[in-house]
């Protein structure tokens, strides 16, 4: 999806939230719940409601797959489906999400249901289907907040179709109404759109039609800006005047000061970074995190030479990103840009970054953004890092050469099994066997079979199962495994359920490899003995032995009186890494820190030692764990 907006589903405060819910519960007849099961089911939702407006994805997600799997009759069933839909919506996992959205009732045509569809099916590169679901929507007794945010996804939908002039349409539409979007959220947007698909001859008919509209001076603003990039200084001096004859606050007031700056001063930067986060909408707890990292090594650093940090609000979208990139490098004149932290946000910043030639550090785990531009660099914890980590210790540690893969059908499982298998293949070693299940499964007895070359459909032997509550228990005349290593890349939530199984079906004596997902405290006392001895990877680890992790642990604990995620510890490392070069009197210019940058060697982060590829992408040593008598430990 070439553009993602931050739309209402994304920045509904939880008094929405709560309206959404009434809308979403619909009572049913042939189920009567007592009044302790109804309560029992109300606090569970309200749990992982909590958790989800924490930023807490992975648990709100572990909490609802365990409500619609133990109470598929409570009243509150298609609630959990509408937010497990949007938590995979979230997670850029649209397959899933479109089939949790299928397995809700009675609300089908609800605003928040046709809205969340909507935005899926843009997710999926459906806009044909998301324009025409839309436009066909009764929106009689639609809020104001929601009737924009259809006009805003109209004009989402046909920009992928491109046809921009209709776009423009829906979005002058959304301006006149007063929503969840602010009048400069949707003028961003419009510019954004005027800038990417608009020519010279369609800028300057909208100047014409809408004459006294905030359109009509955007449309005179990128006028200037593509005149003064044609050396016409005259004609760009000219749209600079007449964007500057915007009445009195004028959302792009700024820029056009901006542009009659850049016309006789075009050299002079600060000494600043600006930085591209989500502190509003709903990312703004993963942002806000990531900040305090951020500020926390302001502190730590004090570099010499002071460093100004400019924060711009994302919100998680792209045509925002992209406006603030251009803003901070032509406006404010930073050297470079740190951020963004949501995928889209990132492509939209980094596009923008390449065109203005200003180094940009992004967190995003969204895959090519550093390969895109020179000037565009990635510190992030991607599927490729921990996967050549495990492979390491698989295969150059303990030398083993033959693997098993089970994953879940999510895109996220696909990419780390195939990345996993890319890996394996690529150093010699061999894929045995491969299975894959479903997200809402609870019996692996198929898969568990299929991977130990037996048929999954054959009785099972009673006397040759394993009680898997009974560790002393012993299998008569076993089969050894047919691999020596099995990868699992879920979550911990998922592991609790499937490694007792593997235990109780005979898949026995394996080393079980997981990614970072598998990093939960509580891991070790869900899964009893069944994982013992397994090792995943982090980019982070609290309990890390590293002096310079402890350092950083402490410092955040005593700032703000609670221990840091891997968020706060990657705002941290980013933060310091470009304070520590900007510290450095020689870089003076923006090709200077993209140079710093590029040449960078074994940074001591807390999240890894950090080198940037020739590519721009982040070479670090990550951090091995393994459960070790019912603790999670570091083992490299």
């Amino acid at each position: 999806m070439r553009f993602k907006i931050a739309s209402l589903l994304l920045c509904m405060t939880l008094s929405l939230d709560v309206s959404i819910v009434l809308s979403l519960n619909t009572s049913s007849v042939l189920s009567q719940p007592t009044e302790a099961q109804a309560l029992q089911a109300d606090v569970a939702i309200q749990r992982a409601l909590d958790h989800y407006h924490a930023g807490k994805l992975n648990e709100a997600t572990g909490l609802l797959r365990g409500f619609v799997i133990s109470q598929p009759d409570s009243d509150l069933i298609n609630q959990a489906y509408y937010y497990l839909a949007r938590i995979h919506h979230d997670l850029e996992d649209p397959t899933t999400a479109i089939d949790y959205l299928g397995k809700m009732t009675e609300v089908a045509h609800s605003p928040a249901s046709i809205l969340l569809q909507s935005e899926i099916l843009l997710q999926m590169d459906d806009a044909v289907r998301a324009v025409e679901q839309l436009l066909q929507s009764d929106t009689h007794n639609w809020t104001l907040p929601e009737r924009q945010e259809r006009y805003l996804t109209l004009a989402e939908g046909l920009v992928i179709l491109d046809e921009p002039q209709k776009a423009l349409y829906f979005y002058q539409q959304a301006l006149m109404i007063e929503g969840e979007e602010s009048p400069r959220d949707v003028l961003t947007r419009i510019y954004t759109l005027q800038s990417d698909r608009f020519s010279w001859a369609d800028l300057t008919e909208v100047a014409f039609m809408y004459h006294d509209k905030p359109v009509a001076y955007l449309a005179m603003l990128q006028l200037g800006w593509r005149s003064l990039a044609a050396g016409q200084k005259e004609l760009a001096q000219e749209w600079a005047s007449a964007a500057m004859a915007a009445p009195a606050g004028f959302a792009y007031r700024e820029e056009a000061l901006a542009l009659q700056s850049q016309l006789t001063d075009p050299t002079q930067l600060q000494r600043a970074i600006g930085i591209l986060l989500p502190l509003s909408g709903r990312y703004a707890a993963f942002g806000q995190r990531v900040q305090r990292g951020m500020e926390l090594a302001r502190k730590t650093f004090r570099p010499h030479i002071p460093v100004r940090f400019i924060y711009r609000d994302t919100a998680g979208d792209e045509t925002v990103a992209a406006q603030q990139v251009a803003e901070l490098a032509i406006s404010d004149r930073v050297m470079g840009i740190a951020g963004p932290l949501v995928g889209n946000a990132a492509l939209g910043a980094t596009r923008r970054a390449n065109q203005e030639r200003t180094p940009l550090l992004t967190m995003s785990q969204k895959q090519g953004l550093a390969a895109s531009s020179l000037y565009v660099f990635r510190n992030s914890l991607t599927p490729q890092l921990q996967v050549r980590a495990l492979i390491d210790y698989a295969m150059e540690e303990r030398g083993f050469s033959q693997f098993g893969i089970m994953s879940p059908q999510t895109r996220q499982g696909e990419n780390f099994a195939a990345v996993f298998r890319e890996e394996v293949m690529r150093r010699g070693g061999e894929i045995i066997s491969e299975q894959s299940y479903l997200t809402d499964q609870t019996d692996f007895r198929s898969q568990v079979r299929l991977l130990q070359g037996l048929d999954p459909n054959a009785p099972d032997e009673e006397e040759n199962k394993k009680d898997p509550d009974d560790p002393n228990a012993i299998a008569e005349e076993e089969e050894p495994p047919p691999f020596e290593a099995l990868f699992i890349p879920d979550y911990a939530d998922r592991i609790s359920l499937l490694a007792p199984q593997l235990a109780f079906y005979g898949l026995e004596g394996v080393q079980l490899l997981g990614p970072n997902g598998w990093n939960d405290a509580e891991l070790p006392r869900l899964t009893r003995q069944f994982v013992e001895g397994a090792v995943f990877t982090d980019g982070f680890f609290r309990h890390s032995d590293y002096p310079f992790v402890q350092d950083f642990v402490e410092q955040y604990f005593s700032q703000y009186n609670e221990e840091p995620t891997i968020l706060e510890a990657q705002g941290y490392d980013i933060a310091g890494i470009l304070l520590t070069l900007l510290n450095d009197s020689s870089v003076r210019s923006r090709e200077d820190l993209r140079r710093a940058l590029a040449q960078i060697q074994n940074y001591p982060g807390v999240t890894g030692a950090t080198r940037f590829d020739f590519i721009g992408e982040a070479d670090k040593i990550l951090f091995l764990l393994q459960v070790q008598k019912g603790t999670i430990v570091q083992i490299n």
